[in-house]
């Protein structure tokens, strides 16, 4: 049995600036406002970043990170009255950023986004015919639902916000398991036994309360960050971090690059690119978990990484820091960083609160401070 973490605190050499138990951060805080807007794996917490960017940055100064995903970094910066640059290769990621990091007119988006509401459950609209991929993972009725909110959600202004909320949807509506949403293997067809709820479940015929209930959602959510976010501005790039041709500088780097062979960060949100019809760029994405974890994988993950950080450092002010929370298992960033032109300054532990799921225990990682030679 592991340990518990107030154990593993007072016994180990962690950064207690960085690590909390889940008595000290229950996931109601770790998801606040926007950083709920859409499930994430992988995602560092908020509270994380705040600290760093608190120690290694002043208000009004500008971040960069070049492998952004769900837009945590971006997020927090707002928050903490920094300006920040988010680039990553996944379309879905940059549209969850966008969305998330948009100033709005909140009345003209409350009023499209219930209009759209109201015109679904009214039963307008005209969904397209399903395509094999949604007519193998969506009862009928929940196909026909949300593609009949795809249709009508084009013509507004801000499309964008109900594509996120279609997505949302579209997670929730899948004929999965309850205690499955992350990567299901096959659809369910029959009543399951549900670990979540230990009971017998049924797979979901239907979408529309999940349309209603994120559309409420995502408007509520968007709202509460309007009141806490600073002057900063975001900007977000979809491109190749690799060789993308950055046109500002930049203070620092605060980035989680993916982990080789861990996560597939594109199938885990399939689903969203098939209904949306989002650019798939996935033969581009680093340390997918398809790809696997031989010897030319992982040394193909440390090229693309090196490409990235020197991609980065090139664009940030002499002696600023990049800070890159890393859990290096396999002893990848000193190779890395070298390959980077990087010098590594100084290193802080920190124990995991459930990063990547429901895990606890023995799960550590570190944010290596490194600086141009």
């Amino acid at each position: 049995m592991a340990p518990t973490q107030q154990a593993l605190y007072a016994e180990l050499d962690v950064d207690l600036d960085l690590s909390w138990s889940e008595q000290q951060l229950p996931e109601r805080e770790r998801t606040k406002h926007v950083h709920r807007l859409h499930p994430y794996l992988g995602k560092f917490v908020p509270q994380l970043v705040e600290v760093l960017l608190d120690r290694h940055l002043v208000r009004g100064q500008r971040v960069l990170d070049p492998f952004a995903g769900s837009g945590t970094t971006l997020v927090q910066a707002l928050e903490s009255g920094l300006g920040a640059t988010g680039c990553d290769v996944a379309a879905f990621n940059c549209l969850l950023m966008q969305v998330k990091t948009r100033r709005y007119d909140l009345f003209a988006l409350e009023s499209e986004l219930r209009d759209c509401l109201r015109r679904f459950e009214a039963g307008e609209g005209t969904a397209a015919p399903a395509s094999p991929f949604v007519a193998r993972w969506y009862a009928p009725q929940a196909a026909e639902e949300l593609l009949r909110f795809r249709a009508l959600s084009a013509g507004y202004a801000h499309g964008d916000v109900l594509a996120v909320v279609l997505s949302r949807a579209a997670r929730s509506a899948r004929r999965t398991a309850h205690f499955d949403l992350d990567f299901p293997r096959e659809p369910r067809l029959e009543p399951y036994w549900c670990h979540k709820h230990r009971r017998e479940c049924r797979p979901v015929e239907s979408a529309s309360k999940f349309v209603r209930r994120y559309t409420l959602d995502t408007l509520g959510r968007l709202k509460l960050f309007a009141r806490v976010r600073g002057r900063g501005d975001a900007v977000v790039v979809h491109a190749d971090a690799r060789e993308v041709g950055f046109d500002a500088r930049f203070d620092a780097v605060v980035t989680s690059p993916p982990y080789p062979g861990l996560i597939d960060y594109h199938e885990q949100h399939r689903y969203a690119y098939e209904l949306l019809g989002l650019d798939d760029r996935r033969d581009l994405e680093l340390g997918a978990a398809a790809r696997g974890v031989g010897r030319a994988a992982v040394g193909a993950y440390v090229d693309g990484v090196t490409a990235v950080l020197a991609n980065a450092a090139a664009v940030v002010r002499p002696g600023g820091p990049l800070l890159i929370v890393v859990d290096d298992r396999r002893n990848l960033y000193p190779r890395i960083l070298e390959q980077a032109g990087l010098a590594l300054e100084t290193t802080y532990r920190r124990h995991v609160n459930r990063r990547t799921g429901r895990r606890s225990g023995e799960f550590f990682e570190h944010v290596l401070v490194a600086r141009s030679v």
